[in-house]
Formats: structure tokens, C-alpha cells, sequence
């Protein structure tokens, strides 16, 4: 591991449909010294964006087109197909590719899936941006193959979205400069991967302040419910 907690920030670029809010909230708990940035970034842009140090970590989509980059892989996603509420898939709860053959499937350029083989019947233009492509289903033009928390991201109210079962998948991940890793950037992997605060690789807890007052000493304390024993009365003088 290199470099030191000498950076007063911490940025962290991610791509839309990944949710780092519940981490971002332990890094404040752990690091409140440590400001962390959030830097919003287009699933295409992520590797550049890493490479080129505008961000110290991102939440990203594999696979990356750099080898300069080290990643953890976070979870996988569910595939659905985004389609108008009245479509003939909804009346199954899951479908496969094969129940799209006959639908014109929309590719837009920020597609964040690989494939072999486009499913379905191609369109005569491709959509700039998966945004374009869910203006275009509820249009009416065609259907939209996208990982689940995109759909919920574009959300619409004459849409709904199925499963796909056989589809490609999209992986998220933890992504860093592998000659960057700070131990900021440490600090970052511990807390996704659920180290406690009291791990080897975490921050020590901050010790409890010591008492600023002392302790009164109970050799000279009263016990409780006694009494204090009176002087002995002296005598009158003859």
C-alpha cells in the first residue's frame, strides 16, 4: 500500500444505478475528517475517469478497457425488458429471449450490456442514451434490455419491466488506479467489503476521554447510612 491520509478529501465517481449512499454514510462515521466527493459519471467515461485521476475510486460496470485499473466485483445484476404496461410480456412474471424475437430490441450507445448476439430485431438507429431509449418505448418503437436498477432509475408510470432469465448481465464494481491505492482508497475497500471499525486494516476507535475530574477517595467518604460520630462533651470546670 502507498501514500497517506495527507488528502483532505476523497472522491468517488459512480455510474448511474449504483447506489453508494449507505457507504458513503459509514465513511462519515469512520472518517468525518475526510471529506468524500461523489462524482457522478457516465458508465462509457468510468475507465477514463479512473485513469486519468479525476476520481480515486468509482462504482463501476465491468468489464474495463484498462489494465492499469484494479477492481472488486460487488454483485451482479438482474437483466429486464422495459416495456409499455400493456404489453403482451406482462402476463408472465419472467420471460426469456425468445419471447422477444419479434420485437424491435433498442440498443442505445451507453448500453451498459455485452453481447454476442443482439436479441430481437434490430433498429433502424441506434439511441444516444438509455434515457432516449425509454422516450422511444413509451412510444411505442420497441423494447429496452437494461439492468434492473436502470429501469427503476427511469422510472415511468405508463412502463413496467420483466425479468429476463437468459439475458446478458451487467457486474458492479469497486474500481481504483492500481498504482493509486492510498490508504484513503483502503479505508474505501474495508468499508464495502464490511470490515469492522476495529479491524487490522481499519482506523483504531478513537480512545474514551480520560476523566478530567479525580475520583474522590472512599477511604474518607461516610459509609452510606451511618453516622458521623459526635466529639465527646468536655466537663464543666469545677
Amino acid at each position: 500500500m502507498t501514500g497517506s491520509d495527507s488528502s483532505a478529501s476523497f472522491r468517488l465517481a459512480y455510474v448511474p444505478g449504483t447506489t453508494p449512499a449507505k457507504w458513503v454514510r459509514i465513511w462519515s462515521e469512520r472518517l468525518p475528517d475526510v471529506r468524500l466527493a461523489l462524482v457522478p459519471t457516465a458508465a462509457v467515461d468510468a475507465a477514463g475517469v479512473l485513469g486519468e485521476r479525476t476520481a480515486d475510486a468509482g462504482l463501476v460496470r465491468l468489464p474495463l478497457d484498462r489494465a492499469d485499473l484494479s477492481a472488486i466485483p460487488l454483485y451482479t445484476e438482474t437483466t429486464v425488458a422495459v416495456v409499455p404496461k400493456d404489453h403482451l410480456v406482462t402476463a408472465a412474471d419472467e420471460i426469456t429471449l425468445g419471447d422477444l424475437d419479434d420485437e424491435i430490441v433498442l440498443h442505445p450507445l451507453d448500453d451498459t450490456l455485452r453481447w454476442e448476439t443482439l436479441p430481437g430485431r434490430p433498429a433502424i438507429a441506434r439511441p444516444d442514451t438509455t434515457a432516449d431509449a425509454i422516450e422511444l418505448v413509451a412510444a411505442g418503437v420497441g423494447v429496452l434490455l437494461v439492468p434492473m436498477s436502470l429501469a427503476r432509475l427511469h422510472h415511468r408510470r405508463d412502463l413496467t419491466y420483466r425479468p429476463v432469465s437468459d439475458a446478458a448481465q451487467s457486474r458492479v464494481a469497486l474500481a481504483w488506479p492500481e498504482a493509486a491505492t492510498t490508504d484513503l482508497v483502503e479505508e474505501f475497500i474495508g468499508i464495502v467489503r464490511g470490515r469492522t471499525v476495529n479491524s487490522s486494516r481499519g482506523r483504531a476507535p478513537t480512545p474514551p476521554q480520560a476523566a478530567t475530574a479525580k475520583r474522590p477517595d472512599a477511604r474518607r467518604q461516610p459509609r452510606a447510612g451511618s453516622r458521623t460520630p459526635k466529639r465527646p462533651r468536655r466537663g464543666r470546670r469545677p
